[in-house]
Formats: structure tokens, sequence, C-alpha cells
């Protein structure tokens, strides 16, 4: 029987790999229409595609941990900074003015998740 922590960190590490799967693989083929939305446009796209391709791996790494979050826990806490690193780094563009609403939205849902990952890696504690 799985112990209760361990269930939690499962499930919200795949919730969070799906839900970062979804949202950054289709950016591949946004990189023209960014710049019409949200111009200028992309002038140094070896940032932009680094950025996805890393979200990407990050987002394998997390469904990793999803299928053995004991074994993975220590993988748990890079999680947590890479969650709370966008974020923070996302709520200090936007108060500068150089970072939309859409884009803090998206970044309070990375706090959230960073603070998931955190209380998971908590619960999974005494299970380890």
């Amino acid at each position: 029987m799985t112990p209760p922590g361990a269930r939690f960190a499962a499930r919200v590490f795949f919730w969070a790999g799906v839900y970062g799967l979804m949202g950054l693989m289709p950016q591949y083929f946004l990189e023209a229409r960014i710049g019409v939305d949200a111009p200028p446009p992309i002038t140094h796209p070896e940032y932009f595609y680094g950025f996805v391709g890393v979200g990407i791996a990050w987002q394998l790494a997390f469904l990793a941990i999803s299928r053995d979050p004991l074994r993975l826990r220590l993988v748990m806490l890079p999680a947590v900074v890479e969650k709370l690193s966008f974020a923070g780094s996302t709520f200090g563009l936007y108060l500068a003015g150089r970072a939309t609403a859409t884009v803090a939205a998206f970044a309070t849902i990375d706090l959230a998740l960073g603070i998931l990952f955190l209380v998971a890696f908590l619960r999974t504690r005494s299970e380890a």
C-alpha cells in the first residue's frame, strides 16, 4: 500500500507535469505569433527555444517524480526552485511594468505548484 504522503506527491507532480506539457509544447509553434501579440518580435530565438526546452525537461522530471516520489524525493527541492524562480522573477517584472497581467496570472499558478511541491516534500519526509 502506498503511503498517503507519496500518493499526494504522485498526484501533485503528475498533474503539474501534464499541465506544464500542455502549456509549453504549443510554444514551439508560436514564436511568430508571440511577436505579433506581444511586440516586439523575439530577437533572440535561442533564449526562447532554450526556455521552452528546459521547461519541457522539467515537466518530464515532474512526471518521473510522480512515478516514484519516495525514491526521487530530493529532486522535489530543485523542482520547488524551478517553480518559485519563475513566479518570483515574473512578479518582479510585472511590478516593474515589464510583464503582462496574463503572464503574472500564470506565474501565480507556478507559485501555487511550488508551494504544493514543498508540501509534497515535507509530507514524504517520514515515508522516505
